[in-house]
């Protein structure tokens, strides 16, 4: 989205800080504070027992929960209310301060949540940005932010921007795609060459028959003597082929007339 204006855009947060010019950033804006009926106050506070004058009390501990729903920063948040970071971890470390564990480690994830929504909004409508010329600003258009949107794609939809979209392996569609025409070229390649060896055994076998035959007519036997589990041959007696017609026996034929014109012993 490209837009120049004279005044801020009316969908962007006022800046916070004291120094408008330094609020560059969505992330210079805080978010108000809960109001007291939110359910986020409603934690039970851990009491003292003899509380002291720095005490560290009930109504302390929900401004300090209330601020960091706002802010996301411990450390904020505990300036905020006047006490230290050391003071208020051995707090919720303390027994009976489970509630206000609980409240601070819910107010860090409504925290975080509002940064994600400001890195959204900054990925989709862009950050409010000075034109600059000579020294002067003319103008602010909204600058997207292309390395936000695509962090932004691959978190919330990592099946197709993630990094396993990437990392293709066992159980991803593509995988099991490619994995199933894998083994089809595999199991035809192996009917191929069983077809090929069955051939060849073929062809070989009536060659050896036919080179026998021939040295036996040669030298005057009789071809009736020549029997094998073939048992075929012409009406002169030559051996030949088995007579049946499938794919072995067909390319049989093509390597017996190889072996015919080039004898390979």
């Amino acid at each position: 989205m490209f837009c120049i204006s004279a005044m801020p855009p009316s969908d962007h947060p006022t800046p916070t800080r004291a120094t408008p010019r330094q609020a560059t950033s969505v992330v210079a804006h805080t978010a108000p504070e809960p109001e007291e009926e939110d359910p986020l106050l409603a934690f039970a506070p851990f009491l003292h027992t003899a509380p002291r004058r720095n005490s560290i009390t009930p109504e302390l501990q929900r401004r300090f929960v209330a601020t960091l729903a706002a802010t996301g920063i411990v450390k904020v948040a505990a300036k905020r209310i006047g006490k230290s970071l050391e003071a208020l971890y051995k707090l919720r470390a303390r027994p009976g301060a489970e509630g206000f564990a609980e409240a601070w480690d819910a107010a860090l994830e409504r925290g975080a949540a509002r940064l994600e929504d400001m890195a959204m909004e900054r990925a989709m409508l862009g950050t409010r940005t000075p034109i600059v010329s000579g020294g002067e600003i003319l103008g602010h258009w909204d600058k997207p932010d292309n390395a936000l949107l695509r962090f932004l794609l691959a978190h919330r939809l990592p099946a197709r921007y993630g990094a396993q979209a990437r990392a293709i392996g066992p159980g991803h569609p593509v995988w099991e795609e490619l994995a199933a025409q894998a083994r089809a070229e595999v199991a035809e390649i192996k009917r191929t060459m069983q077809d090929e060896v069955a051939a060849r055994a073929i062809a070989l076998q009536t060659f050896r028959r036919r080179r026998l035959w021939r040295q036996r007519q040669a030298a005057g036997a009789r071809a009736g003597d020549i029997t094998d589990a073939w048992n075929a041959e012409d009406a002169s007696g030559e051996p030949q082929l088995p007579a049946w017609d499938d794919a072995a026996v067909r390319r049989a034929r093509t390597i017996l007339a190889e072996m015919e014109a080039d004898p390979p012993f």
